[in-house]
């Protein structure tokens, strides 16, 4: 398994190994030990998954301390385009977006720690993810930012047009306006 680090304070990328042969395939998708070695924070308490069609976009979303979570993120059929924007003042990338294609096909994962606003859109006919998160969630902790928030200048990958997007997320703040109780510290 590779680990490559971002230009993002602890936003890594996950390439597994995969082992091909005639019946198909096999890869660890997770494990503690090894984990442990890169992440903060690699004891996960909740596993969600979603299901979305092309177009689609969800976010950017988070929670607020004290019950923000870290985040590694899967795709286990299709592909989207996973993003997210850092969150954490005083952190260099502040404000800054960081994308990248997740699917089935390359089995990337993404570990997004507690601190970053998180969001995908959907690239193909239909996409199932799945994301570990080290905090249960927490309602009242609710935060998230306007996915086309002109400061962010985030390509979805996909035509403003067609993109579905829930009126929960059309109606999220701006940057400029997110609540954030984040403060990196190194």
């Amino acid at each position: 398994m590779s680990f490559q680090i971002t230009d993002f304070p602890g936003l890594l990328v996950f390439t597994p190994k995969v082992f091909h042969d005639d019946r198909g395939y096999f890869f660890e998708a997770f494990n503690e030990k090894v984990f442990a070695e890169e992440m903060a924070d690699c004891r996960f308490v909740q596993d969600n998954q979603s299901q979305s069609s092309y177009g689609v976009v969800r976010g950017l979303h988070y929670q607020l301390n004290p019950y923000a979570q870290a985040k590694l993120v899967r795709v286990l059929h299709g592909r989207i385009l996973d993003v997210v924007v850092d969150v954490r003042k005083k952190s260099r990338t502040f404000g800054r977006h960081f994308s990248i294609e997740l699917s089935a096909d390359n089995k990337k994962q993404l570990y997004v720690p507690a601190g970053f606003a998180h969001g995908f859109s959907v690239l193909s006919e239909t996409a199932e993810i799945l994301y570990k998160c080290n905090q249960f969630y927490n309602k009242e902790s609710e935060a998230g930012i306007l996915y086309n928030d002109p400061a962010l200048g985030i390509d979805w990958g996909v035509p403003e047009e067609i993109q579905k997007v829930s009126g929960r997320d059309a109606s999220l703040p701006l940057f400029a306006d997110a609540v954030t109780n984040f403060v990196f510290e190194n």
